[in-house]
């Protein structure tokens, strides 16, 4: 009786033990730096949530107005939100009735005469229309809204032409093209181009044999307009071909300034001032957006193809100048001779975190904006899913900036979290994280979680993983470093797709981002 007693004794102390020393785990008190742990991925419990959108928009660009938020895409569709994640339409696709905008197919608009119809002087491939990564800007001098909006009919003949409306939401009214692309010997007349350069200088250098020199010269979409520190307009655009071109715009008119030539400077009279990439490697969807805290400007593109499983995703380089050089983490930025997959910060492409209901795939071309009501900033994308579709939906992440002034990118879309700029407490933010790395790849393999455990004696580790960790006191700041490569980030408190509160980090190194997500 006395030996079954004491057997007892030894396992009621034993649970005690291992009772409290759980509770010290889980109140930070005590964590080990090396235990033994089952990091099989399971997420059994955790909701799951595909935040439906309500609309769907491709080549999202952001506007601001009064405390609604306008996103004007691909196909003539236009939606708004109050909230950044509910989406209502305010016009959409090719029709006469679109209230977005005036009648464009009213004949002798001229606005397909070049491109972008079936009967164009350079067709559609398929005989229809295509209007494409319109931006909307407000022009201050005009007090007007500006649209700037591709016209194309093939991978390279294209033209950007713009609209103008008194009402953000339209309708605009087709002004007049701005930049031609695609063009060759026979159909340069169809265009501006002599107007700005002699017709030597083009055919010498536009044209290589009797076809366009797409490799060396932009296809001309995805405009974007903005304004610099000193009250400058701008447009950067571009799509694959000869890569990314940056231009002025007139303000008092809307309309593009050619430059004086400059070739030691990659400036070109008539498409302006090459930025990135060229021999048509794949970059598109520039956005730049000037952050007045950092000093810096920001020029994201998209990088591989669109389709779900092209590798779509977003990158990111910055300047502190307007016109660059914009590098990468690494100083460094694309040209014609470089493989460009190396390149540029890659802040998201495909991949899986706890409570999505399917992985996110080729989320990209996005554009980017400050709240002017809360100085937040936030990055708006189009994002495909794994579920065997070529659908999409519109999305709203937010951005916070890192101590060495690069972008991180938020996990989940927003519900309006609002980072603690005292910090965490260091027991809120160790334990157990699902991590992603979207690694630099342009493919279509989706970031999959793997478990890090952040401990509070500054180790990291997980599954044939070690590292350290560190946060920045009195700031949501932080650092992290494994298998070799450091990382340096921010925690934000958040919720998850499915609503539930996580706290999470976003981190960027070696032109990687890498996300984490821990429950309570």
């Amino acid at each position: 009786m006395r030996r079954k007693t004491k057997i007892i004794l030894v396992v009621l102390v034993v649970v005690f033990v291992t009772v409290v020393v759980m509770v010290l785990v889980k109140l930070g008190v005590l964590l080990p730096d090396k235990v033994e742990s089952d990091f099989s991925v399971s997420y059994d419990g955790i909701a799951t949530a595909n935040n439906p959108a309500g609309v769907s928009v491709h080549d999202p660009s952001v506007i601001q107005h009064n405390g609604t938020y306008y996103i004007f895409g691909s196909h003539m569709a236009t939606a708004k939100t109050n909230d950044l994640r509910n989406w209502e339409w305010v016009g959409n696709g090719y029709r006469a009735q679109n209230p977005v905008y005036d009648n464009i197919f009213k004949d002798g608009l001229g606005i397909f005469d070049y491109a972008g119809a079936g009967d164009s002087i350079i067709p559609t491939d398929d005989g229809g229309y295509h209007v494409w990564a319109p931006d909307v800007v407000y022009n201050k001098a005009n007090d007007m809204y500006y649209m700037y909006v591709s016209i194309s009919s093939t991978w390279n003949a294209s033209n950007i032409a713009y609209a103008t409306s008194k009402n953000i939401e339209g309708p605009y009214v087709y002004q007049g093209p701005l930049i031609y692309s695609g063009f060759t010997s026979k159909n340069i007349h169809h265009t501006d181009v002599l107007d700005y350069v002699d017709e030597d200088y083009a055919i010498e250098t536009y044209i290589r044999g009797s076809e366009y020199n797409f490799r060396e010269f932009p296809n001309a979409i995805d405009p974007t307009v903005f304004y610099d520190e000193d009250g400058r307009m701008w447009m950067v655009y571009g799509s694959w071909s000869g890569g990314i071109f940056l231009i002025e715009i007139d303000e008092a008119t809307g309309q593009v300034i050619h430059p004086e030539a400059d070739p030691d400077n990659n400036v070109d009279p008539y498409f302006g001032k090459r930025l990135l990439g060229g021999d048509h490697k794949s970059i598109e969807g520039p956005y730049i957006l000037y952050d007045e805290a950092s000093g810096y400007y920001y020029l994201y593109v998209s990088y591989g193809g669109l389709a779900r499983e092209g590798g779509y995703q977003i990158r990111v380089f910055r300047s502190e100048t307007v016109d660059g050089d914009y590098v990468d983490m690494t100083g460094k930025y694309p040209t014609a001779e470089t493989n460009h997959a190396y390149y540029g910060l890659k802040l998201s492409g495909n991949y899986y975190l706890p409570s999505l209901s399917m992985a996110y795939m080729a989320t990209g071309h996005n554009s980017t904006f400050i709240n002017e009501n809360d100085g937040k900033t936030y990055v708006v994308f189009h994002t495909r899913f794994n579920n065997g579709s070529e659908n999409h939906q519109p999305r709203v992440h937010q951005i916070l900036i890192n101590e060495e002034g690069w972008p991180t990118m938020l996990p989940y879309s927003t519900r309006g979290e609002t980072v603690s700029n005292n910090g965490y407490e260091k027991s809120q933010v160790i334990g157990e994280y699902y991590v992603i790395n979207q690694g630099k790849g342009i493919d279509s393999e989706i970031a999959q979680p793997f478990k890090l455990v952040l401990t509070k004696r500054g180790k990291v580790y997980g599954d044939g993983v070690e590292g350290t960790w560190e946060m920045k006191d009195d700031s949501y700041f932080m650092k992290i470093s494994y298998n070799e490569k450091e990382y340096s980030g921010v925690f934000c408190k958040m919720e998850d797709e499915a609503g539930t509160p996580v706290m999470t980090f976003s981190a960027v190194g070696s032109n990687e981002s890498i996300w984490g997500v821990k429950y309570e």
